[in-house]
């Protein structure tokens, strides 16, 4: 009896000992989640800045597994590497997840200062920091004025030549300026290229109210749905024609042929057109809805081949070739067909051949060497807040570029890497005059700089051209 009864304690024994086991492997099963330190990026352009103030902001990349509980941006005129013991702002967001921008304001500055700024966010581990950007303001109580008012239409569609607010435009897009101040406008649903003298008389350039592809006099010429224009030296206009697939050339008598492509919507590099062809195994290039154009001094076009998300050169010996982009859609920086766009939707080209370009889907701007090497200016998919959606861009003779914001802002992006909302306000639509962000567009598509500085945008839902003037003023 005694050694069964000690059998049986060995028996309980090892079962006890086997539940045990049992329970602890389900318990260590269970990961433990550790929370880690924010990963944040700092914003890397600063925005309106004055004597006394600026914006600046950044992006919550990672929550680090935890909740944000506080996030803004640190900044201090003596401390290279601000921190949160440092002057700072606080937006108190609560952010459980990943990805989230945000937008600082920056009060109570010195004049003629410069900070160094980064962005942080917190959580239960701790504060994360971005990289330092650093900025000066500048060294007077003035501002910028920008006053707005309607150049030519009156925010009715219809197609009326006429002067002024008499005249009427249905769905303007692309708007370029010559030497002499007179303003082209791609009258988009109306399928016609309007001229604007630089007193505000509109006449038909070329082309008929009805879509359709036909090369010839400005009275016969047919586009379907023309957008981005551009004008040369010579007075020549290059316009994108979307709907058509190719890029048309109108002469200062409104003569209209096909400069580049064969109105078949594709993806092909080689000639521009079958007369530049050289060759039995030479093909005609091909573009898939063209957005918008610009023409550097040597008379290279460059093209916002939006639907197929490159960016397409065409030489004055006819030739197309891919600069850089490539069909699919995506946000990388990088060279040539390694960098990618997202429906690019504006261009622009400077004096030393680099361009620039509104790459709408990606809520940025994007610079393009001649050789091809791709980098982000402003922006990115994460900061719609800071571009919303860039649709077309023009530059100044200062290398400063101007960008319409499809939210209906004016922007203005300078050489020293600062960012200003000049005329409009982010999702506020309407059809105002006036100055700065009290000013109301509706969807606006095109702008345009002339000799003395004036903006011209195509302010497409208000069927009509803007014209914004600057002044300088107090505070």
């Amino acid at each position: 009896m005694k050694i069964l009864y000690r059998r049986n304690i060995s028996l309980w024994s090892v079962l006890f000992l086997l539940v045990a086991l049992a329970a602890g492997c389900k318990k260590s099963s269970t990961p433990v989640i550790m929370v880690q330190l924010p990963t944040v990026s700092t914003t890397s352009v600063i925005l309106n800045v004055t004597s006394t103030s600026a914006q600046s902001g950044g992006v919550i990349l990672s929550a680090g597994n935890g909740t944000i509980t506080k996030n803004g941006v640190c900044y201090s005129a003596t401390n290279k590497t601000p921190t949160t013991s440092d002057s700072r702002t606080s937006d108190s967001t609560v952010i459980a997840t990943s990805v989230t921008s945000f937008i600082s304001q920056l009060t109570n500055l010195t004049p003629k200062t410069t900070y160094y700024l980064r962005a942080y966010a917190t959580n239960s581990a701790g504060t994360g920091y971005g990289a330092v950007v650093q900025f000066t303001t500048s060294d007077n109580l003035s501002v910028s004025i920008a006053t707005v008012s309607t150049f030519a239409g009156n925010g009715t569609a219809g197609y009326i030549d006429a002067s002024g607010g008499s005249a009427e435009f249905n769905n303007p897009q692309g708007i370029s300026v010559d030497s002499k101040g007179n303003v082209y406008v791609s009258d988009s649903f109306n399928n016609l290229v309007r001229k604007i003298t630089p007193g505000g008389d509109v006449s038909t350039l070329a082309g008929i109210p009805t879509l359709g592809y036909t090369d010839g006099p400005p009275a016969t010429a047919q586009f379907y749905g023309p957008a981005g224009s551009a004008v040369d030296g010579q007075g020549n206009v290059y316009v994108a024609d979307f709907g058509n697939n190719v890029i048309r050339k109108i002469t200062p008598a409104g003569v209209v042929s096909t400069y580049a492509g064969n109105g078949q919507a594709g993806y092909v590099n080689g000639a521009a057109t079958s007369a530049s062809l050289t060759g039995t195994s030479d093909v005609v290039a091909e573009f898939s809805n063209p957005q918008a154009v610009a023409v550097d001094a040597a008379g290279n076009v460059y093209v916002a081949d939006h639907g197929n998300n490159a960016i397409r050169e065409i030489t004055p010996a006819g030739r197309v070739t891919t600069l850089a982009g490539r069909r699919s859609r995506g946000y990388i920086d990088g060279t040539g067909a390694s960098a990618a766009f997202n429906n690019p939707s504006g261009v622009a080209v400077d004096s030393k051949g680099n361009i620039y370009v509104a790459d709408g889907g990606n809520s940025s701007l994007r610079k393009v060497t001649p050789g091809g090497v791709v980098t982000t200016l402003v922006g990115n998919p994460s900061q719609s807040n800071l571009l919303n959606f860039p649709s077309a861009l023009t530059i100044d003779t200062d290398g400063s570029l101007y960008i319409v914001d499809e939210g209906g802002r004016i922007l203005k992006f300078t050489s020293n890497n600062v960012l200003y909302n000049i005329a409009g306000s982010l999702n506020a639509a309407g059809f105002v005059d006036g100055t700065n962000a009290n000013a109301r567009f509706n969807n606006p598509q095109g702008i345009a700089i002339d000799a003395n500085h004036n903006i011209y945008v195509a302010d497409q839902y208000n069927n009509s051209i803007r014209k914004i003037v600057f002044s300088t003023g107090p505070i």
